[in-house]
């Protein structure tokens, strides 16, 4: 025997959850605020910040990094 799935609306998820007592409602929460932190997640992976590396490296060429510290650190007194 075969049994036809029903579809659930919005509506109906909202009453069942309205029948739920507030520990499992939090618990609910929890669960879906879970999943939607490692959805999100994975949508802002996008790059990587080793993408970046050496990016700029022409501005700095010829320049030394000792001097250039020191100089600033002068003209901050």
């Amino acid at each position: 025997m075969t049994t036809k799935k029903e579809s659930l609306t919005y509506n109906d998820y909202v009453r069942g959850i309205q029948d739920l007592r507030p520990e499992d409602q939090l618990s609910l929460v929890e669960i879906i605020s879970a999943g939607l932190k490692k959805t999100l997640m994975k949508k802002r992976a996008k790059h990587r910040i080793t993408e970046i590396e050496g990016l700029g490296a022409d501005i700095w060429k010829g320049i030394d990094a000792q001097e250039y510290v020191r100089k600033e650190r002068e003209s901050w007194d």
